[in-house]
């Protein structure tokens, strides 16, 4: 799955996994992580998440990470933030207030763009990818998150076949070969997710699970210090 995979779906408005009203999970579970208030929450492959709003009115400060520019463009222009913009390196920075959006490749990113995260939230990361991505993605994550950062994570599983990805069916044992033997893992919920999911409900999927889990460094996870 090449970059220009999510450029190209962004431009035709191929977009159903962005969810206009955001994630009822988020405000459900966030309270688990007990972040300080003021913390900085790093939000990978963020697309225009309405969650990165709704975080910074919590009183955090945001970090997101997307390729596409015109995610990035939608979500500042639809949420009526004027973003000051600096180029660092290879990637364009888009600040305002307390979000900012590092547009380009997540395997590119830098730690310095992370260095300050006390949390990770992936709705929409994991699942973007297939297998083999994962692994890579999950390797990149820990390399960019400072020793002691526990991630929120949302996945969905549906039965094998039933479409072609993204969004990738991710299991618990998926989750498990991906981050267990850094992470301690605690699921927080599994529901139903076929009714905030219309849109894989009329490409045809018939049963979907959709499941919370924190991950939480253990201290000889070897992340960095």
């Amino acid at each position: 799955m090449e970059p220009d995979f999510w450029i190209e779906r962004w431009q035709r408005g191929e977009t159903g996994f962005h969810q206009e009203a955001g994630n009822d999970l988020l405000a459900k579970h966030w309270p688990a992580l007990g972040l300080a208030p003021g913390s900085t929450v790093f939000v990978p492959l963020c697309g225009k998440s309405v969650d990165m709003v709704r975080l910074a009115a919590q009183g955090h400060s945001v970090i997101g990470a997307e390729l596409s520019p015109l995610a990035v463009q939608d979500f500042f222009s639809e949420n009526a933030l004027h973003a000051e913009i600096r180029k660092v390196g290879s990637f364009t920075v888009h600040t305002a207030g307390a979000i900012s959006i590092w547009c380009g490749d997540f395997f590119a990113l830098p730690f310095e763009a992370t260095q300050d995260a006390a949390a990770v939230y992936d709705r929409a990361a994991l699942i973007a990818l297939p297998a083999d991505m994962q692994v890579k993605y999950a390797d990149k994550l820990r390399s960019l998150l400072p020793a002691g950062t526990p991630i929120l994570l949302v996945s969905l599983t549906y039965p094998h076949g039933a479409i072609e990805g993204p969004p990738f069916a991710t299991s618990r044992d998926q989750v498990d070969a991906l981050f267990s033997a850094t992470h301690d893992i605690t699921i927080l919920e599994e529901r139903d997710g076929l009714e905030t999911s219309p849109v894989l409900k009329q490409r045809g999927v018939s049963q979907l699970d959709e499941v919370v889990y924190v991950l939480r460094p253990r201290a000889d996870a070897g992340m960095h210090d």
